[in-house]
């Protein structure tokens, strides 16, 4: 049979073990994390986000009043 110190060491081992399993789920959760891809990568211009082709007044003032609601919407 197992002495008492023999069981201490053991359950330090063990203890050890787990800590180290903790250690090494975290740094795969955070690495798993890392290498996906950004949601929304930022635009220095937005060149090319309009398609076909110019942007007309009636374009820009629709776009002013989707944006802006009027104060009689309130």
């Amino acid at each position: 049979m197992a002495t008492l110190t023999d069981q201490a060491s053991l359950l330090k081992r063990v203890d050890g073990l787990e800590r180290e399993l903790e250690r090494l789920k975290r740094d795969l959760l955070h690495g798993l994390v890392s290498l996906r891809p950004q949601a929304a990568a930022s635009r220095p211009s937005l060149f090319g986000s309009v398609r076909g082709g110019d942007v007309t007044e009636g374009m820009i003032e629709e776009a002013k009043q989707d944006l802006f609601r009027d104060l009689r919407d309130l």
